[in-house]
Formats: C-alpha cells, sequence, structure tokens
C-alpha cells in the first residue's frame, strides 16, 4: 500500500500547487474563491490517502470534519461575493 502512496501524493501536490497559482492569478474574486475551494478539496483527498495508507480512521474523521467547514466557509465567500453579505 505505501508504494502507491508516493505518486498519488506528488501528484496530489502538483494540483494543490496549480491551485495556489490560480489563487494567486486569479483575475476576479470568484477565481480566488474557487481556488481555494479546490485547495480544500485537495485537502481532504490528502487526509483520506493518509487514513488508508496509515490505516488510521482519526484521519477520516479529520476529513469529514474538514470537508464540512470547507462547504461553509465555501457557501460564505460565495455570499458575499454575491454582495448579499
Amino acid at each position: 500500500m505505501i508504494g502507491y502512496f508516493s505518486p498519488v501524493a506528488l501528484i496530489l501536490v502538483a494540483l494543490v500547487c496549480l491551485a495556489m497559482v490560480r489563487l494567486v492569478l486569479g483575475p476576479t474574486p470568484a477565481d480566488r474563491a474557487v481556488a481555494v475551494d479546490t485547495v480544500n478539496t485537495l485537502i481532504v483527498a490528502v487526509l483520506i490517502l493518509l487514513g488508508v495508507v496509515y490505516r488510521q480512521i482519526i484521519f477520516i474523521d479529520v476529513a469529514i470534519v474538514y470537508a464540512l467547514l470547507s462547504f461553509v466557509s465555501t457557501l460564505f465567500i460565495a455570499k458575499y461575493i454575491g454582495g448579499e453579505l
């Protein structure tokens, strides 16, 4: 199982780096909000991957809570950008 960890982790790190570039260079606030949401989703994927590799359920629990908080923060950012907040 550990053998699959390195290539998948490298791909996820590369995707996070690409999303960070969009976060920094995004011409609009909506682009930046989507980049933050993408980074949060990739972090959840990394946490799930760690839970599978180390066979620890705590990583999955943390991933679920992080995903929930990420979703709520994305809703608040969307409302703020839309002018409703």
